[in-house]
């Protein structure tokens, strides 16, 4: 990266609308909005549409493959592999 082109890192806040997150942190992401943050200072705002408080994985409500059914399944369909070495 040429010198005179560093992005600028600063404080922005991240706001996930879905779940009424937000969290403040450093970035070179910039936005026009801006929002009062808890110690009175203004920051800008990148609203993103998942974060770890909405994402299936970190919440619990990831939807479990159920691979062993699946197995079975395959093995009823096509054999469990009879006569292979």
């Amino acid at each position: 990266m040429q010198q005179d082109k560093q992005l600028a890192y600063q404080p922005v806040v991240f706001r996930d609308r879905t779940a009424g997150y937000a969290f403040l942190t450093r970035s070179t992401a910039t936005s026009e909005q801006t929002i009062e943050w808890d110690d009175g200072e203004t920051y800008p705002v990148v609203d993103v549409e998942i974060s770890s408080e909405s994402h299936p994985f970190y919440t619990g409500k990831a939807r479990t493959v159920d691979t062993e059914g699946r197995v079975a399944a395959f093995e009823r369909r096509y054999g469990a592999g009879e006569g292979q070495n």
